[in-house]
């Protein structure tokens, strides 16, 4: 019994130490471009809590973060209009700096109407082409994430 006890505590103190060091490490700064071109509410809100998750592991001020709609991903601002739990999670994003930017193509292109998109201010919110942009972000040293 006293050697199950022994190793017991030998692999806590093991893993403790292991667990510590892995926090001690942490993460650096980090660029990182979240692609949305899709219109499934539930892949939307779960690209959000992937976000949200990254915030909480590398910290807000250490990160850079974007999200660039085009085609179809237009639809998550379109969606929070109806969902006030959506419109909770854009704007807490947004405090935490993220970046929610639209295709420029995509609104000429399906006719959008930018007062019926939520949150969409078109002086920040802008680019020219969706995936130029992502093309132009991972050329200055950004992440590329399509979850």
């Amino acid at each position: 019994m006293k050697k199950v006890i022994a190793i017991a505590v030998a692999a806590i103190v093991a893993f403790g130490f292991s667990v510590t060091s892995v926090k001690a490490a942490g993460y650096g700064k980090q660029k990182v471009v979240y692609h949305l071109n899709y219109d499934n509410p539930k892949r939307q809100k779960g690209m959000l809590r992937n976000i949200n998750n990254h915030i909480k592991a590398v910290g807000a001020k250490k990160l850079d973060l974007r999200v660039v709609m085009h085609g179809k991903g237009y639809t998550m601002l379109k969606f929070a209009n109806n969902d006030l739990q959506l419109q909770n999670t854009i704007i807490k994003l947004k405090d935490k700096g993220v970046k929610f930017q639209l295709c420029a193509n995509t609104i000429r292109g399906k006719k959008l109407d930018i007062n019926k998109l939520f949150g969409y201010n078109p002086s920040t919110d802008m680019v020219p082409s969706g995936v130029a942009e992502i093309a132009k972000l991972q050329k200055k040293g950004f992440a590329y994430i399509r979850p």
